[in-house]
């Protein structure tokens, strides 16, 4: 942890009314366009939702809109049930459903090789978020370990480096921002983030760190990491902890719309009552 001085043990350097007025004025689903969490909403049944989830996380690099086409391609591949469609498929039907398919560096082989892993771990366990609540203790303060435990089995039941590019490894030790922004959809459930995740606590998530929240983390004295590492994601994290130590992501999405919304900038942020560091 940073010596950053909300670590040191003096009053927290953000203000949870200010949070909560910036929460109350852009948590709301008008504001998820264009935001890939905008292509889950579809799915009431929580195993296609965990599915369809999977694939529009892994699939959030690059620029937006090039994003939420590659995410519509890629369900468009698995049809309206994809918890029924990769249950009933073959490894070799996967690597055909998606056969052609491509995002940035990601193939659409490394594609079907997770989601061949998913299948394997949620017949063992029933369900990807079941087996992710049986990794995470109760004494663990974020769900990192237990997270790297389930992407080490979901490679491992893919085929030991099948799933490429796609799959990020939390013990590269990477701020693992697909994961995470995975893991804020299906653990917490507001008008933004639909939920279907019971097992695991909102008090244990880790902020899903982009180039955006990680200059807002500097900006507000939450990290002096000059990298948007897996050390930078847990020090912001731990700082949002001090002002709401139940659910520390929270805030992520209406804080990242400042990249969409330009009113939204660090003079809003200190007009609503947040202290920005200099």
């Amino acid at each position: 942890m940073s010596e950053s001085s909300h670590s040191r043990g003096s009053r927290p350097l953000v203000d949870r009314a200010a949070l909560e007025h910036i929460y109350e004025t852009y948590n709301r689903r008008e504001f998820t366009h264009p935001d890939p969490v905008e292509t889950i909403y579809r799915y009431k049944d929580v195993d296609d939702r965990e599915v369809a989830a999977l694939i529009a996380a892994l699939l959030s690099l690059g620029r937006v809109r090039q994003i939420l086409k590659s995410v519509e391609g890629a369900l468009s591949r698995v049809g309206s049930r994809p918890a029924r469609f990769i249950e009933n498929a073959s490894r070799n039907e996967l690597e055909t459903a998606f056969d052609g398919f491509r995002h940035r560096f990601i193939t659409g082989c490394e594609v079907a090789a997770t989601l061949d892993g998913a299948r394997e771990v949620r017949r063992r366990h029933g369900s990807l978020g079941r087996r992710l609540a049986e990794l995470v203790r109760e004494d663990d303060e974020t769900v990192v370990d237990g997270l790297g435990a389930l992407v080490d089995e979901l490679e491992r039941a893919a085929g030991q480096g099948m799933c490429g590019r796609f799959l990020p490894l939390p013990r590269r030790r990477s701020a693992c921002k697909r994961l995470h922004l995975y893991l804020r959809w299906m653990v917490r459930c507001d008008d933004v983030d639909p939920g279907g995740w019971d097992g695991v606590s909102p008090s244990k998530l880790v902020v899903p760190l982009d180039t955006h929240m990680h200059r807002l983390g500097t900006a507000l004295g939450l990290t002096s990491r000059t990298s948007a590492d897996l050390r930078a994601a847990l020090e912001i994290t731990s700082g949002f902890r001090e002002v709401c130590p139940e659910d520390p992501v929270r805030y992520d999405f209406a804080l990242t719309r400042s990249g969409i919304h330009p009113d939204l900038g660090t003079e809003s942020l200190e007009a609503c009552g947040l202290m920005v560091s200099q």
